[in-house]
């Protein structure tokens, strides 16, 4: 059969060039109608959601008092494909979840574990020649950044423990969304930090903290950099030892003090546990991220911890997961000492999700998940004002409560974005996040979250 104009192959090929251009037209060349509605609805969502956070404001006369612990370090801040291309580390075929580092290729199959999904993770070294060399590899890249901590400490904190000649250095591996690595390519921007830390797992602040905890008499108490004892190498017995003495802390706190507890990347299920009977029960409030709370959620399932999650869960996965913890942490606690846990308080890329206590000691909660909601576009982006030019709404416009059949679905209002409802004995609430498109950092991003939260409610 003849064919004029060229063989049928060539048709079909220019064929589909056509079609991609097509496509690729109609992406570049949205109707300008279509992009200012968009435009609108992120300038809508973002001034609702300033103003809920205004409602409440800040008495400089009745500042909140805030106890923070344990533990300091420096952190050095760099392109995390950069640092291993400048080292020479190939991306492993074999991608492989590790507790610990112990040598260059252990941490070449750990980073492609964790980075196709953009998950955080966080690991201790044990092998201190590489920690050092990867340390000394990072400062000569020209774009590191490297935070002192006393440096960015306001003059209005006291610090607890003695100074130390070398601080813990935290090495941090920041990477955006879209980042390659080989034959990787990650799905969101995320970090992957290391540590090899010798003061850190030993809280050695904790005596003198202690002592000025009690002379100081905060509004609330925030715990957290536990992680750091994760995969130490303790002697038998030490670290339960320090948990012991820290669950005795936490015990003295007055009634009148809040507990916050903030987790993290925990892997070492043994810690975990003892997290579980030493601090959690003391703590009334808890936070967390989509990965840890699905890890914290198996363990008191009776099943081990999940080490990697969908980090992109839809709201109703993680409401389901949230009363489910908040109810299993209740219930370890009845008959026993220690605090009911109130509230609990979980971040995601693409939205915010609080449990308060009705009744409970934690207020406003609009303008506290307000807060945290912006302060995620603030932290990423680096910068105090929201640009909703460098912001996305990834957040379903309608959601539902829970995955059960017949539960209800709540629409996303722009001009009321935090939707608030009540179940059981406590209140829910949730507000998208005006997710960041020009990332400055993540690191540090759950801990500047849960401030923003926390700050309002006390």
């Amino acid at each position: 059969m003849a064919i004029e104009g060229g063989s049928m192959s060539s048709r079909v090929k220019y064929g589909a060039v056509a079609s991609l251009a097509v496509v690729l037209l109609a992406y570049w060349y949205r109707p300008p109608v279509q992009d200012a509605l968009l435009d609108q609805r992120l300038d809508t969502v973002l001034s609702s959601l300033l103003k809920a956070e205004r409602k409440v404001g800040m008495n400089s006369f009745s500042r909140p008092r805030v106890a923070v612990g344990f533990g300091g370090c420096v952190d050095i801040i760099v392109d995390g494909v950069a640092l291993l291309n400048k080292i020479g580390l190939q991306p492993s075929a074999h991608p492989h979840h590790h507790d610990y580092i112990q040598n260059a290729q252990q941490l070449a199959e750990s980073f492609a574990y964790f980075f196709p999904p953009g998950a955080a993770s966080e690991r201790f070294v044990k092998n201190r020649t590489l920690f050092t060399q990867l340390v000394e590899a990072s400062r000569e890249l020209l774009d590191n950044r490297c935070p002192e901590l006393t440096e960015v400490l306001s003059h209005h904190i006291t610090v607890a423990g003695n100074a130390v000649e070398e601080p813990d250095i935290h090495l941090i591996l920041e990477y955006p969304a879209g980042a390659t690595w080989g034959q990787y390519t990650s799905r969101r921007a995320n970090r992957y930090i290391i540590h090899s830390d010798e003061h850190n797992p030993y809280l050695a602040s904790m005596e003198d903290f202690g002592r000025k905890l009690r002379e100081f008499q905060p509004d609330l108490l925030v715990v957290g950099g536990l992680q750091m004892m994760d995969s130490f190498p303790f002697n038998q017995g030490e670290r339960r030892a320090l948990l012991g003495r820290l669950a005795g802390l936490l015990s003295s706190a007055s009634p009148a003090t809040g507990v916050h507890f903030e987790m993290a990347s925990f892997v070492d299920e043994a810690l975990l546990a003892e997290l579980l009977e030493q601090v959690l029960p003391r703590a009334d409030s808890l936070g967390m991220n989509e990965q840890e709370l699905p890890n914290l959620l198996s363990l008191l399932r009776g099943s081990s911890v999940t080490v990697l999650s969908d980090p992109y869960p839809r709201v109703a996965t993680v409401l389901d997961q949230m009363r489910e913890l908040y109810r299993l942490v209740n219930q370890r606690r009845r008959g026993g000492d220690g605090r009911r846990l109130s509230r609990l308080h979980v971040h995601t890329l693409a939205f915010q999700a609080m449990m308060v206590g009705r009744g409970s000691r934690w207020k406003n909660t609009v303008s506290a998940v307000a807060k945290a909601s912006l302060t995620a576009n603030r932290h990423v982006c680096g910068s105090p004002d929201i640009d909703p030019g460098k912001a996305k709404l990834i957040m379903d416009e309608s959601f539902s409560v829970s995955r059960r059949e017949g539960s209800r679905r709540i629409p996303l209002r722009e001009t009321r974005p935090v939707s608030c409802w009540d179940e059981d004995d406590y209140q829910v609430c949730v507000a998208p996040v005006l997710v960041c498109t020009e990332v400055y950092q993540t690191a540090g991003g759950g801990d500047n979250i849960s401030a923003a939260g926390l700050v309002l409610q006390i």
